[in-house]
């Protein structure tokens, strides 16, 4: 029975003010009842309600409930063909349609809550590295005594180790020696795993040694590919391709060479910056590859080096970097060979310590 009825009041054809009266909004698809004398919840009329320009699209359930609308009404307009949609537990975005990768970040930091931060490779993305896998889920930082877990996209990784955010286009993401070693630690392809390490050091986005700090600090969990990589850039090298020219010298059984030197002819002008050098023969490494000189002035620059080498009695020699996967031993046999040509010739008067 309705309350009007229980009150004594019968309903009439000719009564068109009934105590009790169903008024739809048809923009906001929800039933409210409004008992005479009262108005409509200011709820309704709310910017983030109205979309109004300016409001913001990705919010936490609390928030619509702090201006006054119910819960049950939140989310019935998130079933299928409302106008909202739930991305996470108790957040929202206040329209139907697939929410784009900045939405899902906002999203993933309103569910870590206050303090929380990007991590990973969206990390890595927001600093600018392209060396990165296409991420999928949102890696966060929350807290350790935050009780908040991983759910839907957003993964949790709760951390007594909470890094100094940095603000990248409007969003707080952990520095790239946390983002790329937390990353790192879920894949499982080493190849990728040393591409974005050495992307990382190559740019100047930070040192081998702040990588290896974190790696010795951090979680141990997945942290053996990423430790392989890390150790031909603590060494010196640059790139994936002198990560596997380190691996290579290795092998060859030859002198320790140093990686990424400056050197300098007898009169203290600058020569070039080998991929490998060997101070006690003047014998110089490069891995040139056919790519880098397609394009650009990149070709007559190689040119001017292999002359400036000739002319100050270096001994060079260039490796493409395909071989040094597909013909290791043949690699290995010309280094040896050109390095026994270095023995036996003087040594030139250069150094990379002027």
């Amino acid at each position: 029975m309705s309350p009007g009825i229980a009150n004594g009041w019968i309903p009439d054809e000719n009564d068109r003010n009934p105590p009790f009266a169903a008024d739809r909004d048809e923009n906001l698809s929800d039933v409210v009842v409004i008992i005479a004398g009262m108005q409509r919840p200011t709820w309704t009329k709310h910017p983030l309600v109205t979309g109004r320009s300016g409001s913001p699209d990705v919010v936490r359930v609390a928030e619509l409930e702090e201006i006054g609308m119910p819960r049950s009404s939140i989310y019935r307009r998130c079933l299928p063909g409302g106008p909202w949609r739930r991305l996470l537990p108790g957040v929202i975005l206040l329209h139907p349609s697939e929410p784009t990768d900045e939405q899902r970040l906002r999203a993933g930091l309103l569910r870590g809550g206050e303090d929380s931060m990007i991590t990973g490779l969206w990390a890595l993305r927001r600093h600018g590295l392209r060396e990165v896998p296409a991420p999928s889920d949102v890696h966060l930082l929350v807290p350790h005594e935050r009780e908040v877990t991983s759910a839907g996209f957003a993964v949790v990784e709760r951390t007594t180790r909470l890094p100094n955010a940095v603000t990248r286009d409007g969003l707080p993401v952990a520095p790239v020696h946390r983002a790329v070693l937390d990353g790192a630690r879920r894949i499982r392809d080493f190849d990728t795993v040393q591409g974005m390490l050495a992307e990382a050091v190559q740019r100047r986005k930070c040192t081998p040694e702040q990588l290896d700090r974190e790696l010795c600090r951090g979680s141990q969990r997945g942290s053996a590919i990423p430790r392989r990589a890390l150790q031909a850039l603590l060494a010196g090298a640059e790139s994936v391709a002198e990560g596997d020219a380190w691996e290579i010298w290795k092998l060859s059984g030859l002198p320790p060479a140093e990686w990424n030197v400056n050197v300098f002819d007898r009169h203290g002008r600058f020569l070039s910056k080998p991929d490998a050098w060997c101070e006690d023969l003047a014998f110089a490494w490069e891995i040139d590859s056919r790519k880098f000189h397609e394009g650009g002035n990149h070709y007559a620059t190689t040119l001017a080096r292999n002359a400036r080498y000739s002319a100050a009695g270096i001994v060079c020699l260039q490796t493409l970097p395909s071989r040094l996967r597909t013909e290791p031993r043949a690699v290995i046999a010309e280094l040896c060979d050109t390095y026994a040509a270095a023995c036996a010739r003087p040594r030139p008067p250069v150094t990379s310590r002027p």
